[in-house]
């Protein structure tokens, strides 16, 4: 099987190489270097799709430099399905095997295949890296000098490990929590994987908004990963696995819609009808759950939020983009007009708000270099607007950019937007 040679030829020549995609790749705008820009990428794909090149390392180094951002998506005049064809690429460069090595196959298979693929396998290697983190062996280890013995991809790696929680999603919130008030609509609510170990508050702080407006709030404790790191990471075939499993934990009848709070992983949900077109037993749940899959702001504004009443005393805030929150699924005005209704906060503009902060799923993990240039152009920015608070929508950039202000010792705090609206509600 040939991923990109068993695509619709039509997504394949869709690109008409006019180069408004150009200045928007942060890759290209870095290198110059045409083969580093998205219709420098379609031109290999393309090639592949004809017979002309084969997936050699040079191809599966290019799509695995490519971070996903999408911003060529918004630029693009022709329309482009760009996120179609990054998955296939980087499948087609699995495929080949052309980057394999047994590190890189142990690493990819650990995570990937064994960690992610049960909720439980997840969470207790979350409880054994807290209980390493919490009885202070993580700082012991870090002052010890041991991790230069580690290979440098381990010692990134490492640098980059997020603090757990203690509690995780289902000690939280219970698999059914009632409105505040009058029930208005019944939702569904994804807690994710790296968001559940990490942002499990932030898990907490959704359903309290949505309850706070009118939503009884269904959590199935034992759903598991969306699929969108495998999509994104060549396993689309494993993808597919993931997609049909969360399916199965939710009642799509009795729901008015799923709400997710990570952008990375809503662009992904969001695509499951594709995803599973050709699946006769799983296509027609799978449109149905794309119909209903809401990013916690755009449901709100949907629905109209209910503004709090209480004001806090005055923050300056200035709010990122995550790329598949604008890029991947359009959303930019939602999550702005959500920080508004907050009494006593001050919105400032992000200069290139919309600009990759580096993060990209596990970009910053396979690719430090370029994500460290692109984190340290996204922190200059954020230090003109004076804020005290930065807010993003989705975990990994709030991980990258609280990693990076911490580097430079700045004290500013970088929450989801959602976070700020259940503090202002509980006041």
């Amino acid at each position: 099987m040939s991923y990109l040679k068993d695509l619709d030829y039509s997504v394949v020549q869709q690109c008409m190489h006019c180069g408004m995609c150009l200045p928007t790749c942060p890759t290209y705008v870095e290198t110059k270097i045409e083969r580093n820009s998205p219709r420098g990428r379609i031109a290999l794909m393309r090639a592949i799709a004809d017979g002309q090149l084969e997936a050699k390392k040079a191809f599966a180094d290019e799509m695995y430099f490519c971070l996903g951002c999408l911003a060529c998506e918004t630029a693009c005049p022709a329309g482009v399905d760009y996120t179609q064809l990054f998955e296939m690429a980087r499948a087609e460069a699995e495929r080949s095997q052309a980057l394999s090595s047994p590190p890189r196959r142990l690493l990819r298979w650990v995570l990937l295949d064994v960690v992610l693929y049960k909720q439980w396998r997840l969470r207790l290697m979350g409880r054994l890296l807290w209980f390493y983190q919490g009885i202070g062996l993580q700082k012991l280890v870090r002052g010890s000098g041991l991790l230069r013995l580690l290979p440098k991809s381990l010692r990134v790696m490492e640098a980059k490990t997020p603090t757990i929680r203690r509690h995780f999603s289902p000690d939280l919130i219970a698999p059914e929590e009632p409105a505040e008030g009058e029930a208005s609509y019944r939702v569904g609510l994804l807690t994710g994987c790296v968001q559940d170990l990490a942002y499990s508050d932030v898990n907490r702080d959704t359903a309290d908004v949505l309850r706070a407006n009118g939503c009884v709030v269904i959590t199935p404790p034992q759903q598991g990963c969306c699929g969108s790191l495998h999509a994104h990471n060549g396993k689309y075939e494993t993808a597919k696995d993931y997609a049909r499993r969360l399916l199965d934990y939710f009642d799509l009848d009795r729901l008015d819609a799923i709400i997710t709070n990570a952008a990375g992983c809503g662009s992904h949900l969001k695509h499951f009808d594709r995803l599973l077109h050709d699946d006769p037993r799983y296509a027609a749940k799978a449109r149905q759950w794309s119909e209903k899959v809401k990013d916690i702001s755009e449901w709100l504004v949907e629905i109209g939020i209910r503004v709090p009443e209480k004001s806090a005393a005055n923050s300056r805030v200035t709010y990122h983009d995550a790329c598949h929150l604008c890029h991947g699924q359009k959303i930019t005005a939602q999550p702005r007009e959500l920080l508004a209704k907050i009494p006593g906060l001050d919105v400032v503009p992000l200069p290139e708000s919309m600009w990759c902060c580096g993060s990209a799923g596990i970009y910053n993990l396979i690719q430090p270099e370029m994500a460290d240039k692109l984190l340290q152009r996204k922190l200059d920015h954020i230090a003109t607007t004076g804020a005290t608070i930065v807010a993003a929508g989705n975990p990994g950039c709030l991980l990258q950019i609280q990693n990076g202000l911490a580097a430079r010792g700045t004290p500013v705090e970088v929450v989801h937007p959602v976070t700020l609206l259940a503090r202002a509600y509980r006041r």
